[in-house]
């Protein structure tokens, strides 16, 4: 069984709702989940927020976070998964932003960097994925990353 057919398993058979938060990751979680059958009875949908109004006006996250910490931070992810469960009434999210490239990167947040959060109601759990595998493999490996991670929470 494949990890998104197992984690609709355990959403359908613990009759939770799960919802997505997607910056750098374009949509991509959303449409590995929807990609099982029957994940109409627990995904309720995803935010695609590219944008920092996007972030702020759909997600709640703050300007302080963004001006603080930055789009690519824990602190926004954090705020981007709360605010998805929020938004779409969900029991479970997951979030990511970050810097797929090539290019947009810093010293500080080189091209690759990209947070991801995972949620189950207060449950939240990060992670800081680091290294540049180009644009397609630092997509590629947040969704995995993120997609391990809301397994994890839900376990």
């Amino acid at each position: 069984m494949k990890i998104e057919e197992e984690i609709g398993y355990v959403l359908k058979l613990k009759n939770l709702s799960l919802s997505t938060a997607e910056s750098c990751t374009g949509g991509n979680i959303a449409a590995l989940i929807t990609s099982v059958p029957g994940s109409s009875e627990y995904f309720n949908g995803g935010i695609v927020a590219y944008s920092n109004e996007v972030k702020m006006s759909l997600l709640g996250v703050s300007a302080g976070t963004l001006d603080n910490h930055g789009a690519v931070s824990r602190e926004t992810v954090i705020e981007m998964v709360k605010g998805a469960m929020k938004a779409m009434n969900t029991d479970c999210a997951v979030a990511t932003s970050g810097i797929a490239g090539p290019g947009g990167g810093t010293p500080e947040k080189p091209v690759g960097t990209v947070w991801i959060a995972a949620a189950y109601k207060n449950e939240i759990i990060t992670f800081k994925q680091e290294g540049d595998n180009g644009r397609t493999g630092n997509i590629q490996n947040a969704v995995q990353n993120a997609i391990m991670m809301l397994y994890r929470v839900l376990k």
